[in-house]
Formats: structure tokens, C-alpha cells, sequence
């Protein structure tokens, strides 16, 4: 992989390549995506079927578009016991830790008869896209379904894109049953995202759409944003590596592959301090790509969006390590924890040699659907707080309102909303004094 000193220069150069893959700079595309969603609005299930047959030569339609029971037992039945169990562990892990996320209404009150609060209630219903494509990612569905179910959502409706014969991945059936999906579509792209959006006549409409895809479906999320709340505009995968020379340049290499192997778009980094363990961890990169499967995608990755930054100190790499504001972030450093807290900007950060991103990705329980692009500097991984909204509670008794309600027409009145104003003040217009 391509070592190269980090300056200013060369830093603003590996940016601008990782922010010219977001959404926005995909106008052809975005073009066909809005196509798609106006004839699905417009036409529902027949836009949506035809959609079906047309990119996944499948044929759909109101029978059997919807995944059935005997489908479930069938996927059971089909899938390695073993992997059932995996599923079931991780899912106690995932669920373990979103409950911790969980949040409480809460109810204040003074003497002074004024009673403030906050009123926590769960999205009614809520879409969930769990991508097919290059790969199936049974993982996906208990990360997007388990923070919803444990925010109290009503009822959870998953989009899947099902092959030519009309069937869907078995693990990830097996996945949306185990988190528990109330109803499966057979539908991937961008008529999936304006089915859930706008309702067909087999789709409902939800209130919020989360998951990731590809850029059709990134940019479709895009495009209905507004009709329906979605949690983020997900672009390609991401890893940076902040190390120095205590790393094992064998387990860094191994690292930074498991996240170019995604897709021919996705960004492998490392920042490090030290010029050898650059040039060591590059070579065994040379020596693991040979024996991976998918070794063609990780190389176009590598060649378009890898690089290894050699920084002139520790704090200069934290600094760029910060402007890159990561999907992962894994820390290799003497003090790692110490460097922990120096990390401004990072969907989720991994410290220690044996903290290896794709333990994120399927087991400890953390979410992996997480900011990209940048956009961790003002996003946050999918959580709980996703799948509720919060209303504010006032109320005030009349001798509480009495004891402000001239500062309140004070305000208004400086604003020149003399209705503002005469709402308080009508109700005590009849006090001497």
C-alpha cells in the first residue's frame, strides 16, 4: 500500500479522495433514484414488483412478496446450527448493551405551582434495509432491529432484496427472526426505501427508515428524507489504524483488509509515528491480499482509497486521526486509553491490539452501523435514542404565570409579536394592580 509522509498537503489530499465518494457527488445516479421513487409513489406495488424483476430477476408480486412462516422454518432449517447459536450470542450481546442506552420520561415540579418535563415515546412504526448484493449480512439485522425493539417501536417492517428465485438469504431470515421483525418484504434498492416511505398497497408507511446500502440506497434515504426520518446518508466503509511502533504490523495489515474487502469503494488508513512498522505493515498487506477471496475488490480499494500516513509525532497523528473523523477507529498505541480521550471524532474506537474492528462488527455489542464520510463529527452510531421521540411537558398554574407573565410580554413584545403578547396578558386583564 502507498506509504507517504503526512503534511498538510498530503492530508488534504487523502480527504478530499475519502469525501468525493460520499452521495452527493453521484448525479447520474441520483437522477435514476428519483425515477424510481416517483413511480413507486405514484404506481405502489406495480412500480415495486417491476423494479423486482427488472434489477433482481425475481418475480414478485402481492402472493408472494411478503416472507411467510413456512419461509422462516425453512431458513431454520437450512441454516448451520452452529451460526444459530452465534446469532443468539451476539444478539444478548448487541441487546445487552442498547438497554443500557434507554432512557426515562421525567416529571419536575416547584412550589410556585409550575410542573416541567420530558415525555419519551417510541416510533410507532419503523423500516429496516438490510442490503443483499455482493453479500449477505445477517449482522446488519440484529443491529438494526435490536436498538428499535428495545426502544419499545411497535412494530419493525425489514426490506430485503431476495435472488432470482423469489428467496431470501436464510441467515438473514434467521437473524430478523431471532432480533424480531414483524414483517419481511422481498424488495432491495431504491423501491424498497419509497415503498417504506410512502406506503404501497402491501407496504405500510413508516415513520423512519435505518440501514445501510448501496449508493442507489443511500441516495434514496437522501431523496425521502422529510417524508420520513432516516438515521444517516451511509457512504462506504471505512478504517483508520492510529499506531506507533508498539503495533504488531501483522495484526494491523490483517485490519486494515477487513474493511477493503467491502467494497471497491471502501477506505483503509493507518497514521502511525513509525516508519517501519509502515513499511512492515504494508508488505504483509502484499502477503494476505494474495490468499483472500476477495482479493480483486481489496486491491481496487487499496490502489483508490488506501494509504499509509507516516506522521513526525504522536500528536500530529491524533490530529489527523481527528479530521479524518473515521467510521472506525482502532487505537495500536503505548497508552492507548490516554489516547482515547484525545479522540474528538470516531463512529466507534477500538483500543488494544486485540480489539479488532470486525469484533464490532458481529459480537461485543456496540452498534456497527455508524457515521461515515466525515460524518462523525456531528453524527452518532444507530441507538436506542434512533427509534424515540421526546416531548416537552409545561404546565403552570395560574399563580405561577401570574409571577411572569410581564417578562413574557416584555420578550414579545421586543419582538413585535403583539399576539404573543396579548395571549398572556388576556388572562390577566381583569387583576387591579
Amino acid at each position: 500500500m502507498q506509504i507517504i509522509e503526512l503534511n498538510d498537503e498530503n492530508r488534504e489530499a487523502v480527504k478530499k479522495n475519502i469525501l468525493d465518494r460520499t452521495p452527493t457527488q453521484f448525479g447520474e445516479q441520483e437522477k435514476t433514484v428519483r425515477a424510481i421513487i416517483a413511480d413507486v409513489k405514484e404506481n405502489g406495488d406495480r412500480a415495486l414488483f417491476g423494479y423486482t424483476a427488472k434489477f433482481d430477476h425475481a418475480d414478485i408480486n402481492e402472493k408472494n412478496f411478503e416472507v411467510t412462516e413456512e419461509e422462516i422454518r425453512e431458513a431454520y432449517d437450512s441454516v448451520d446450527p452452529a451460526l444459530i447459536d452465534v446469532i443468539r450470542k451476539a444478539l444478548r450481546n448487541i441487546r445487552d448493551f442498547h438497554e443500557k442506552q434507554k432512557q426515562n420520561s421525567w416529571i419536575t415540579t416547584t412550589e410556585e405551582g409550575t410542573i416541567l418535563g420530558q415525555k419519551i415515546t417510541p416510533m410507532q412504526r419503523v423500516g429496516v434495509y438490510v442490503p443483499g448484493g455482493k453479500a449477505a449480512y445477517p449482522s446488519s439485522v440484529l443491529m438494526n432491529i435490536v436498538p428499535a425493539k428495545t426502544a419499545g417501536v411497535d412494530e419493525v417492517i425489514m426490506m430485503t432484496p431476495c435472488n432470482k428465485e423469489g428467496k431470501v438469504n436464510p441467515a438473514v431470515l434467521t437473524a430478523a427472526h431471532e432480533a424480531g421483525a414483524d414483517r419481511i418484504f422481498k424488495a432491495g434498492g431504491a423501491q424498497a426505501i419509497a415503498a417504506m416511505a410512502y406506503g404501497t398497497e402491501s407496504v405500510p408507511k413508516v415513520d423512519k427508515i435505518v440501514g445501510p446500502g448501496n449508493i442507489f440506497v443511500a441516495l434514496a434515504k437522501k431523496a425521502v428524507y422529510g417524508s420520513v426520518s432516516i438515521d444517516s446518508i451511509a457512504g462506504p466503509s471505512e478504517i483508520l489504524v492510529l499506531a506507533d511502533e508498539t503495533a504488531n504490523a501483522r495484526y494491523v495489515a490483517a485490519d486494515l483488509l477487513s474493511q477493503a474487502e467491502h467494497d471497491e469503494m471502501a477506505t483503509a488508513l493507518m497514521i502511525t509515528t513509525s516508519r517501519k512498522l509502515a513499511e512492515d505493515v504494508s508488505r504483509e498487506m502484499d502477503g494476505f491480499v494474495k490468499e483472500l477471496s476477495r482479493k480483486e475488490i481489496i486491491q481496487k480499494s487499496l490502489d483508490n482509497y488506501g494509504r499509509i500516513l507516516v506522521a513526525p509525532d504522536r500528536q500530529t497523528a491524533i490530529d489527523a486521526a481527528n479530521e479524518f473523523a473515521p467510521e472506525h477507529m482502532e487505537i495500536v498505541m503505548r497508552d492507548g486509553f490516554e489516547v482515547m480521550t484525545k479522540i474528538r471524532n470516531a463512529g466507534a474506537i477500538f483500543i488494544g491490539e486485540y480489539s479488532s474492528e470486525p469484533l464490532g462488527d458481529y459480537f461485543a455489542g456496540p452498534n456497527h452501523i455508524l457515521p461515515t464520510s466525515g460524518t462523525a463529527r456531528f453524527f452518532s452510531p444507530l441507538s436506542v435514542d434512533d427509534f424515540v421521540k421526546k416531548s416537552s411537558i409545561i404546565h403552570y398554574s395560574r399563580e405561577a404565570l401570574k409571577a411572569v407573565h410581564r417578562d413574557i410580554e416584555q420578550f414579545a413584545k421586543c419582538e413585535q409579536l403583539t399576539a404573543h403578547a396579548n395571549s398572556i396578558a388576556v388572562r390577566f386583564e381583569n387583576d387591579k394592580g
